[in-house]
């Protein structure tokens, strides 16, 4: 061949090239054939628009074309298409995405371009428009997205929008767009555990509001929406002020039932067990998680009133409020969602009040008071009730149990009664035993030393050693992380039984080490614990923070 070069004849050898501009510059072309109207085989009508195209690149990018232009559908032979359903102005844009995989999403187009995306099945564009959606969410619009994510389809979208609504439950219900919920939306928005409000107050009025929006087509629906309401978590002046002299609420036969449960609640505290149903359960949003709190507590130089938090989700320690007094030795529970400090010491006497600790205040406020002084008690929750059992008034140590309610207190029985709480000498059980005392979440544990008290004589005709008041079913159940005791071996019950004559009765002592002890990790509650110089443990408990 004439002008042809010679090469060398090698076995194997040769040269791999791979453009990687190919496919982009390629789809330029064809976009520009397209403009152009070259060779384009597909006239798209919509409404009065009309969009060429190849149909090789629509089928390429769109199952939906595919499927129109590859099967035994009249359209593959056809070079005109009516489409319906669908928005002149996003057919447009999806088409020329086919071309240059560019799109923009906006305020100005996301309505239009969603479905459209959806209809020819471009899961990418669909996906952009969602997380523009989404980015959006807003008190005033997330009922509007949440329909608008039902009605085409977008699962994620749904579920994000949903639990905004839930999250934001507060700010929802004074929107118009929740005005204008279907009575079938409402009633599942206000039934559900996850709604996050800080009281069901909100949600009480959420429901009027809804009802007087339209008072005359929605009065009928008023029993089903109460229903929904958890009125015995309603305070009791909430109730007789506001549920009971609101008419709407009134008239009704089953409403009245309703406030009649709820006010049983509040009246009987000692049959919530019987009396509890889904209505008395606290809603608890998916935001929550549990938080640890130390409170209080002391050293050989001091008593302290201060708290720190130590927070799971993000596994920090951080202070928070001090209480008003000092308090070691001191009782905890958490009861919804505020923590209790009950009793305790403050250097110089025992203490008989109690106060509480708001989370979403961040403040600490006085309650009703105990009627006995006690230091190193035991205190549970129950069924809405604070239960203090045991503990040492300043002169003798004690083996009686009190409710304590929030506004309310009443002393008991002096024989010690909750579920199995004997008196020292009991028969059966010789130390005082509260089954359940570490209910929502109430930890307790016996302080290291109390060595300024020696008093062994309790207040019956038993006999109760020094420092082991305090609740001892915790401290047999849960201060067994650490094996190290100096006075006496690790013992299967909380103390041994007592010899025949109290006067000759070997007083056992508390473990003088405590590291770890009621720590759902050691490590995040190590450095609490690794000074000598607590002489006081804390008290722990656990509350869920939204």
């Amino acid at each position: 061949m004439e002008g042809a070069v010679q090469l060398l004849s090698r076995e194997g050898h040769s040269v791999a090239h791979n453009s990687k501009r190919h496919y982009h510059d390629a789809f330029v072309a064809m976009s520009r054939m397209r403009q152009r109207g070259l060779l384009c085989d597909i006239v798209l009508h919509v409404a009065a628009k009309e969009i060429r195209a190849h149909k090789v690149v629509l089928a390429s990018c769109s199952p939906y074309f595919h499927a129109m232009f590859t099967n035994e559908m009249s359209e593959s032979r056809q070079t005109h298409v009516t489409l319906h359903d669908i928005d002149p102005q996003a057919l447009d844009q999806l088409v020329q995405f086919a071309y240059t995989a560019e799109i923009v999403v906006g305020e100005g187009n996301v309505q239009t371009l969603l479905p459209a995306a959806s209809l020819l099945q471009l899961n990418g564009v669909r996906d952009a428009c969602c997380k523009f959606l989404l980015s959006q969410l807003d008190p005033s619009n997330c009922l509007g997205i949440r329909g608008f994510a039902d009605a085409h389809s977008c699962s994620d979208l749904l579920k994000a929008a949903h639990r905004y609504v839930l999250q934001h439950f507060v700010d929802v219900a004074k929107t118009e767009e929740f005005m204008l919920l279907p009575l079938k939306q409402v009633l599942e928005l206000v039934s559900s555990d996850s709604l996050n409000v800080p009281s069901e107050e909100e949600v009480y009025r959420a429901v009027l509001s809804w009802v007087k929006h339209d008072v005359d087509a929605r009065r009928q629906h008023v029993p089903r929406l109460m229903k929904c309401v958890r009125l015995p978590l309603l305070s009791r002046d909430f109730l007789l002020g506001h549920v009971d002299a609101e008419s709407l609420v009134r008239h009704h036969p089953d409403c009245k039932d309703l406030l009649i449960e709820a006010l049983k609640f509040h009246l009987l505290p000692e049959q919530r067990g019987v009396l509890g149903t889904s209505r008395t359960r606290p809603r608890r949003c998916e935001g929550a998680g549990p938080v640890l709190f130390a409170v209080g507590g002391g050293s050989l130089f001091a008593i302290h009133g201060d708290c720190e938090a130590y927070d799971t989700r993000t596994d920090r320690w951080h202070m928070v409020a001090s209480m008003s007094t000092r308090r070691a030795r001191v009782g905890v529970a958490a009861v919804g969602n505020r923590l209790y400090a009950v009793g305790g010491y403050d250097g110089t006497s025992d203490l008989a009040t109690v106060e509480s600790y708001d989370p979403v205040t961040n403040t600490w406020q006085p309650e009703v008071s105990m009627g006995t002084r006690r230091s190193c008690l035991g205190v549970a929750a129950l069924h809405g009730l604070l239960y203090s059992a045991g503990g040492y008034d300043g002169a003798s140590c004690l083996n009686r149990w009190e409710p304590v309610r929030r506004g309310r207190l009443r002393q008991l029985l002096t024989s010690g009664h909750c579920g199995e709480v004997r008196a020292p000498g009991a028969h059966t059980t010789w130390w005082p035993w509260m089954d359940g005392c570490t209910q929502s979440g109430a930890t307790m544990a016996a302080p290291a030393s109390t060595p300024s008290r020696s008093t062994t004589r309790g207040p019956t005709s038993g006999w109760l050693p020094p420092a082991c008041s305090p609740g001892a079913a915790a401290w047999a159940s849960r201060c067994w992380s650490c094996s190290t005791f100096r006075h006496h071996p690790r013992p299967r019950s909380p103390c041994p039984p007592p010899a025949s004559d109290p006067a000759t009765a070997r007083v056992p002592q508390p473990p003088t080490c405590l590291k770890g002890a009621m720590a759902p990790t050691r490590d995040a509650l190590h450095h609490l614990f690794a000074s000598s110089d607590h002489s006081f443990l804390s008290v722990f408990s656990c509350l869920f923070i939204y």
